[in-house]
């Protein structure tokens, strides 16, 4: 059966997420369509990239992932469908792609669907949702665009690297209030070179010692960890770190390490 997954900042409020989603089942019936999240903040596209990066490898191949971030119709508006690692991606070339994908991909195009004037501003329903439809249905790329050599770049904010330091900062909060750095478990051991150290934050905020577990700690400690993202995290055994800890989106912490 053919996956579809969504990831998107449509939100559950309003009905935008099942037009979208009844727009596939219109054309598709037999569509498995998977919510990936449709709660990415608005136009946040490392948000949705990290998300996405992270779960995306955990699908069967072949799967197609449609991504419905910052893809509002304008004039400038570019919209591409690519492979990658035998998976499918369809979304607006705004610098996600960079984000999402450590090389360039197997195969890119850049969308040339005729839309239906209906769906002006709303792209996802109608370009979006006939590309991913398309490969689903084990169609070609080449057959709903014209090659492109690359994607918009985007950088992300990278840690910074002194010679016993690394200054990182907080990319992501997930639905348990655990707060994700951008800081990697590579770069963490790298550095690290089996020294002690101290992870800094909110001022006065310490610790020292990393944890497998979460519940490696009494509840309601505090504890750092390397989770399923392989990142740095923060969290507190059954508690909610970002807000027990003041701890919000883009906040700086320090890691020193010890002779």
């Amino acid at each position: 059966m053919a996956i579809i997954t969504l990831t998107t900042d449509l939100g559950s409020k309003d009905f935008y997420q099942a037009a979208l989603k009844g727009s596939i089942l219109s054309i598709m019936p037999t569509a498995n369509i998977v919510d990936i999240t449709h709660e990415v903040p608005s136009f946040n596209i490392s948000y949705a990239a990290f998300v996405l990066k992270n779960v995306y490898n955990y699908f069967p191949k072949e799967t197609v992932h449609l991504i419905g971030i910052d893809s509002v119709f304008s004039e400038q508006s570019k919209y591409v469908a690519l492979k990658y690692h035998d998976h499918y991606f369809v979304g607006a070339d705004n610098g996600i792609f960079s984000l999402l994908f450590d090389e360039a991909p197997d195969e890119l195009v850049e969308l040339n669907i005729m839309q239906d004037l209906k769906y002006l501003h709303f792209p996802l329903v109608d370009i979006f949702v006939k590309a991913a439809i398309h490969l689903a249905r084990g169609g070609k790329l080449r057959e709903i665009g014209l090659p492109a050599d690359s994607v918009e770049e985007r950088m992300l904010l990278h840690p910074v690297i002194e010679r016993d330091i690394i200054r990182g900062s907080v990319i992501y909060i997930d639905t348990f209030c655990n707060v994700i750095t951008n800081i990697t478990k590579e770069l963490f051991t790298r550095i690290q070179r089996n020294r002690d150290f101290t992870l800094y934050f909110r001022k006065s905020e310490t610790i020292n010692q990393l944890s497998w577990h979460y519940n490696e700690v009494p509840e309601g400690e505090k504890l750092c960890l390397f989770g399923i993202s392989n990142h740095l995290e923060i969290a507190i055994n059954k508690g909610k770190a970002s807000g027990l800890l003041g701890l919000h989106l883009n906040d700086i912490v320090r890691v020193e390490f010890h002779p």
